[in-house]
């Protein structure tokens, strides 16, 4: 069952679009300054440029491991907005397909719920910088989720 608090920020959230609270519970997403937004395709997760985040200075490019954090962290929100997981879900498997480099600019990503079972669910995560039809990356994610909670 979900944490009824969990459940109220998640209800705050949509009606406000401001998850910044929910990011809150995800120190790393604090760390590398994930945030997101609801849209009419969606939820819109953006990763702002952030000198932090570079790995490749001299391009200069965000460093792999930011950009697949950022693709799992978004994944991991969005089972939280969209699902009843009741906490922040635990990742079994994450893949990422890095298809051009991130370069120093804001990057966006959008999830989509393949399938949930009743104890994995898969995502697939697309992130893309200049225009969503040249991704920078895609990846599939597969979580453990809690049986009780699975439609």
């Amino acid at each position: 069952m979900i944490d009824p608090a969990l459940r109220e920020r998640i209800r705050v959230a949509h009606a406000q679009n401001d998850y910044t609270a929910l990011l809150a519970l995800i120190p790393y997403a604090t760390l590398i300054g994930i945030q997101c937004r609801r849209e009419d395709e969606g939820v819109l997760y953006c990763l702002p440029a952030k000198r932090g985040n570079i790995g490749n200075p001299l391009l200069p490019a965000l460093h792999g491991g930011v950009i697949a954090g950022f693709m799992e962290l978004a994944a991991a929100l969005h089972l939280m907005l969209f699902t009843d997981t009741g906490q922040v879900p635990k990742i079994i498997d994450f893949s990422i397909d890095y298809l051009r480099a991130g370069l120093y600019r804001d990057t966006y990503a959008r999830c989509q719920l393949w399938r949930q079972g009743r104890r994995v669910t898969n995502v697939a995560i697309t992130a893309w910088q200049a225009s969503a039809g040249e991704p920078i990356a895609t990846a599939r994610a597969h979580f453990k989720i809690d049986e009780h909670t699975a439609p």
